[in-house]
């Protein structure tokens, strides 16, 4: 296992270098500068020029990639001569040493600095991350655990009535566009029906008392944003354990157990749903690293301060070390919540373990 964890991590490297280097060539051959963008339409060119030295935007291509890429491993090359305090702020951990004019540095990934607030990238994301993945954990939670339960109980009972139900619920969950179920759960729950549940439109999870004295915490406004980004998943849990179930319990396995008079719900639950549980695992982790990327329009709507409010604001601004830094994290969430599945099968499955 030990081995097979490093050659994942390698592999995951290895994506991680091709998606820096997607984002790196595509954000930088688009139109628009962003030193125009800082200054405004009305700046004089010396200006412009200056910024665009200041960021490095007026080397070649080449250079700046490579620059790029020794920002983002944790053991960096830096000249000296560029200035200690530009080392300090790339690089505040550890000099391991000192050739000539080049400073070697162990260090995080340095995601660089906005281009619009001068804050480091990092900062920014390590702020809106955490509502992100709150919002994603929780989405995902409920559409596991409703269409577990769901998906269980129309295996179970098996009724064309159900099957029925449940056809129709899926069908729904899955073709209505996530923009627009935003919209609609908006307008009905928060607004329409907000003297009933209580609920806002809009709102993050920390809210500033109308003095603008502090912050506190509003665990309700997670409501209507978790139920709708979990509309899709819930969709997709409820038909594949309904029909993985159904098949396991059509196999001889669970046919010997029910002949050796186990219990009904220990014949389900340890011998069938163990089985059954492979594929919906694999559309939860795939639906979980796509709710971080894809919760940029439920997170608008409803005003929700995550990584996709970030995006959006970054986008119109031309601030593409954010939207960079941005693409990146959401990658590394993506490698390691495949790795944890990947680890999750052989607990699950022995079959898979012994392979």
């Amino acid at each position: 296992m030990g081995a097979y964890i490093i050659r994942k991590l390698l592999y995951g490297l290895a994506v991680l270098w091709g998606v820096a280097t997607l984002v790196f060539f595509l954000f930088n051959i688009l139109p628009g500068d962003p030193a125009q963008m800082m200054l405004g339409q009305r700046a004089d060119q010396a200006s412009v020029d200056a910024i665009r030295e200041e960021l490095g935007l007026n080397q070649s291509l080449g250079k700046q990639y490579v620059d790029y890429l020794n920002d983002l491993v944790p053991v960096s090359f830096y000249d000296v001569s560029e200035g200690e305090k530009k080392l300090e702020r790339v690089a505040p951990y550890a000099r391991l040493a000192t050739l000539g004019s080049t400073a070697v540095v162990l260090k995080a990934p340095y995601l660089r600095m906005s281009y619009q607030s001068k804050r480091k990238v990092s900062s920014i994301l390590g702020e809106a991350f955490p509502n992100t993945l709150l919002l994603a954990a929780v989405s995902i939670s409920i559409a596991f655990i409703l269409g577990l339960v769901i998906g269980i109980l129309t295996a179970i009972l098996n009724t064309n009535f159900l099957n029925k139900l449940t056809l129709f619920i899926t069908t729904i969950g899955m073709s209505l566009p996530s923009f627009f179920a935003a919209i609609l759960m908006a307008w009905i729950f928060g607004f329409l029906l907000e003297h009933v549940t209580g609920l806002s439109m809009t709102g993050s999870l920390y809210t500033v008392d109308e003095y603008g004295r502090g912050a506190y915490l509003t665990l309700s406004n997670l409501i209507l944003p978790a139920l709708t980004l979990g509309m899709r998943p819930l969709a997709v849990v409820v038909e594949l354990t309904r029909t993985s179930l159904l098949e396991a319990l059509s196999m001889d396995y669970v046919r010997t157990a029910r002949a050796k008079g186990l219990r009904p719900w220990r014949v389900i639950c340890v011998h069938a749903l163990r089985n059954a549980l492979n594929p919906v695992v694999t559309a939860i982790s795939g639906w979980f690293a796509s709710l971080l990327a894809g919760a940029v329009f439920v997170e608008y709507v409803f005003d929700w301060k995550g990584i996709g409010v970030v995006v959006v604001d970054a986008l119109e601004k031309y601030d593409f070390p954010v939207i960079m830094g941005a693409v990146l994290l959401i990658a590394v969430m993506l490698i390691l919540v495949n790795l944890v599945v990947d680890i999750l099968y052989g607990i699950i499955d022995p079959r898979v373990r012994i392979s």
